[in-house]
């Protein structure tokens, strides 16, 4: 099971829309517009999006491609 981590492309705020997205296999504007209309019912939606931002890592592109050069 892949971790959840925030793309650095094709992100809109922080990425966290994106990065649910790619790991649920689903287009980013779909999670978007999903937490557009969760936002028009009462709860802590957006607590959640900036808890997830600061949780979530971000992307690290060269990660894998320094661990393989060892």
């Amino acid at each position: 099971m892949a971790a959840i981590t925030r793309p650095r492309d094709g992100r809109m705020i922080g990425g966290v829309c994106a990065g649910l997205a790619r790991r649920f296999g689903r287009s980013p504007k779909t999670v978007r517009l999903l937490f557009v209309l969760s936002c028009l019912l009462p709860g802590p939606q957006f607590l959640l999006y900036i808890a997830l931002w600061v949780l979530l890592p971000g992307e690290n592109r060269y990660h894998d491609s320094a661990r393989t050069a060892w």
